[in-house]
């Protein structure tokens, strides 16, 4: 550090001045007003000025107070803030002008740029909103520079009221003073607004429409009628109705066309805690509880009471339940005075992106929303409901999004130029890299649908605009069918291509130690694998930009192909015919068993999330599903009671033509054909047993194989990755094999497992390969 340079005040000793840079999260989380109530609490004479995505600070005062005022800054940043400082330096000019002054933001150019997320509603904007007394006493948009949205609010920075969504509503001169006080907790709280300028609410029934109050009355009565209402969130709408009644839930099930898919559950804050209501519903654990009240405020997936009030339609067939909070002042005005949880699902079709306008709603949701409660403050870009589930005590995003999103991760390696990922087709998401920084979007949705496609590129352009930063290259997957790569073949940008699977295990090791060898099992639906066939049950020894595929499942062949996905007795019946036998309790379409005879669309596949939909139609006779998924989670959840048995031992592995090792699922299919227990002759406990010994098969062999690996190999490291490992009970069982074993076993942690995580194994792969490239 230079020495400190001294300026002298004529009232006084020598006074010290200093110039400090700090970039990371200092934008849009009441970092100046803390800035300026240090300084004045510490006698620092100065300035604080919002740079774009940085904060400048300009310090004057004894060499003590100066130190001390630089550490507490860092230490005594308020809760959203993490403050990095970039630059301690002296300054030979002395601080202009008396006191400490805020100066106005200026634009400047850099990549320093955070982002900040969507916050909860703060306690002490919560305690107005209930406060008959205070001027915004039940105002669906209160908010302070510690809460409320920001990352579907901001359209440029840096973050100031002119850049963001907000722009429109001009402050009366109450809300006024209090952003122009330094000493107000809303000082520049951008999105700051009261019932006399800010955001409107009303409500529209056909063609009646309710304001203000009399739409949040309206709006609860529906509620109790069993009806169902669209509500304007943060990041877009939610389709809300009651969550205990079976009526209701079955009557939105049957207009949105979703008869099966679990839906998720808002419940009131309510008790000391402010889970009173849920420990009353759910099998809550102190990290769980902890998590439902953290300012991300996710969906998390827990065990449902077998006394719950709420409607087994819910979630059909499932142990779980995703359950929330609210975290919005309109949501908590709605459970307030609703008083019971209500179901609270994306308000879209069929994967799409959550929608976010009052004309979509009213046209595309027509058929399916009794009523819509809309306002006019404008969302800049969607951002749908975080979802994390706990495994091994420790919580795993599953859905990145309001709250977690975007996710800013450090890499390992600089990049020699900016870096867009795109991802694969399902659950996408982009991720913008630069230096040793990388930026993940929130969850867009599945592709396919023009309104998908184009969220997919208002997101692309965003993250690029926001962060000041363009690419220079492209990575995708490998599927040239994708809509993302074709995409990236439109860009007019170099394009590089990873297979899906080294992307998967790319994702995991770069949470972990990327420079270190690792054996990754990464086992999911379908993607495609470097022979053109459809990889999906793959062991992998490396590290990314260098993996040696060394071990797989059995491949078969897999009738109808991408059908199969919804239609588990394709995959049924597939391993059955490989065993020269015929599926049992169904009939099979016979032009589907002479198409797959003469191997006519009948791709080869690898894939265990296919060998987790045989299971579930063999076991649970679940031949058709409804949603990606169905078939494992139905058959997770059969297993919770089945118990175990040591006989139940890994599968047998050969090595094929080719020498690799393949894990052979003949004997385990075999089993579950000939078991003279299944669910049509001796009830829900066999079927228990069954789905029970199908996950331990798999656990003990993921064991095995990591044992015979290592014994070639010499690597202690296994990754468990992929949409199959989003399963709980495999990979709980996995990790407590391969940890007495004496394994270091390691887990997706902040990016998910699944597809979602695939733009960041994309960023790994890329940034690997230049890291070889630069020590040749």
């Amino acid at each position: 550090m230079s020495a400190q340079l001294e300026s002298t005040d004529n009232r006084g000793p020598p006074l010290t001045v200093r110039r400090l840079r700090l970039s990371g999260q200092v934008q849009g989380v009441g970092f100046r007003p803390f800035v300026y109530r240090l300084a004045n609490e510490l006698g620092i004479a100065g300035t604080v000025q919002n740079l774009r995505g940085e904060v400048e600070v300009v310090a004057q005062g004894s060499a003590a107070s100066v130190e001390r005022f630089v550490r507490d800054l860092i230490e005594r940043a308020p809760p959203f803030a993490r403050p990095v400082l970039r630059e301690n330096q002296a300054s030979h000019d002395p601080a202009a002008g008396s006191g400490f002054n805020i100066l106005d933001s200026v634009a400047t150019q850099g990549t320093a740029i955070c982002v900040p997320p969507d916050y909860f509603t703060c306690d002490a904007c919560l305690a107005e909103l209930q406060d008959p007394t205070d001027r915004r006493y039940r105002y669906p948009f209160v908010n302070c520079t510690q809460c409320g949205p920001r990352y579907t609010l901001i359209r440029e920075l840096p973050y100031d009221r002119p850049n963001t969504t907000m722009v429109s509503f001009p402050l009366c001169a109450d809300c006024g003073r209090e952003y122009a006080n330094p000493l107000d907790r809303r000082f520049h709280a951008e999105p700051i607004a009261c019932p006399a300028c800010g955001p409107q609410l009303w409500l529209e029934t056909g063609a009646e429409r309710l304001q203000h109050e009399a739409a949040l009355g309206a709006a609860v009565e529906l509620l109790r009628g069993g009806r169902i209402v669209a509500v304007k969130g943060i990041g877009g709408y939610h389709l809300l109705c009651d969550a205990t009644s079976h009526d209701a839930i079955e009557r939105l099930r049957a207009r949105k066309r979703r008869p099966d898919k679990p839906l998720a559950v808002m419940f009131p804050q309510s008790g000391r805690d402010g889970l009173q209501m849920l420990h009353r519903e759910v099998l809550l654990s102190g990290a769980e509880a902890s998590l439902l009240k953290s300012p991300a405020r996710p969906i998390v997936l827990v065990r449902r009471r077998s006394d719950s009030m709420l409607a087994p339609a819910v979630a059909p067939g499932l142990s779980e339940v995703g359950v929330f909070l609210p975290y919005s002042p309109l949501h908590h005005l709605l459970l307030l005075d609703f008083g019971k949880p209500l179901v609270a699902t994306s308000a879209n079709i069929s994967g799409e992106p959550v929608m976010t306008e009052a004309y979509e709603v009213r046209t595309r949701l027509a058929a399916v929303a009794d009523a819509g409660l809309h306002h006019d403050r404008p969302i800049a870009r969607s951002n749908d409901d975080s979802v994390v589930r706990f495994v091994l005590g420790r919580s795993r995003t599953l859905r990145l999004g309001r709250g977690l999103a975007p996710l800013e991760l450090d890499l390992p390696w600089p990049l020699r130029q900016p870096v867009l990922a795109v991802g694969g087709h399902l659950k996408t998401t982009v991720a913008l890299a630069w230096d040793k920084r990388v930026v993940i979007s929130p969850h867009i949705g599945d592709l396919g649908t023009v309104r998908g496609e184009s969220v997919f590129e208002q997101v692309v352009e965003d993250l690029q605009q926001l962060y000041g930063v363009r690419a220079a290259q492209v990575v995708c997957d490998a599927h040239p069918h994708y809509a993302t790569s074709a995409w990236a073949d439109r860009s007019d940008l170099p394009v590089t291509r990873v297979l899906h699977h080294h992307a998967h295990a790319s994702a995991l090791a770069g949470e972990h130690d990327p420079d270190v060898p690792m054996l990754v099992f990464a086992w999911d639906g379908v993607g495609l694998g470097a022979d053109r066939t459809l990889w999906g049950g793959e062991t992998f020894l490396g590290r990314p930009g260098d993996w040696q595929r060394v071990a797989s499942m059995r491949p078969f062949r897999l009738p109808g192909g991408e059908k199969a996905g919804r239609s588990p007795w394709r995959s049924a019946a597939a391993l059955c015919w490989e065993l020269e036998r015929e599926l049992p309790g169904t009939e099979v379409d016979p032009l589907v068993r002479a198409a797959w005879g003469h191997n006519l669309n009948c791709p080869q596949t690898s894939a265990v999330g296919r060998l987790f939909d045989a299971a579930a139609a063999l076991v649970l006779r679940l031949y058709d599903a409804t949603y990606e998924g169905q078939g494992p989670m139905m058959l997770e959840a059969a297993a919770a009671s089945g118990g175990g048995s040591p006989d139940w031992g890994p599968l047998p592995t050969y090595r094929d033509a080719a020498g690799l090792l393949r894990f052979d699922w003949g004997p385990l299919i075999e089993s579950l054909i000939e078991s003279p227990d299944n669910p049509v002759d001796s009830g829900a406990a066999s079927a228990a047993v069954n789905a029970a010994r199908f996950h331990t098969t798999l656990a003990s062999t993921i064991s095995a194989v990591a044992e015979e690996l290592r014994a070639s190999s010499g690597v202690n490291s296994v990754g468990l990755t992929g949409g199959v490992f989003q399963n709980v009970r495999l990979t709980e069982l996995a990790h407590d094999l391969l940890s007495q074993r004496g394994f270091r076993v390691c887990l997706a942690q902040q990016v998910p497992c699944n597809d979602g995580g695939l733009s960041f194994g994309q960023i790994l792969e890329v940034a690997h390969r230049q890291h070889l490239d630069s020590r040749v």
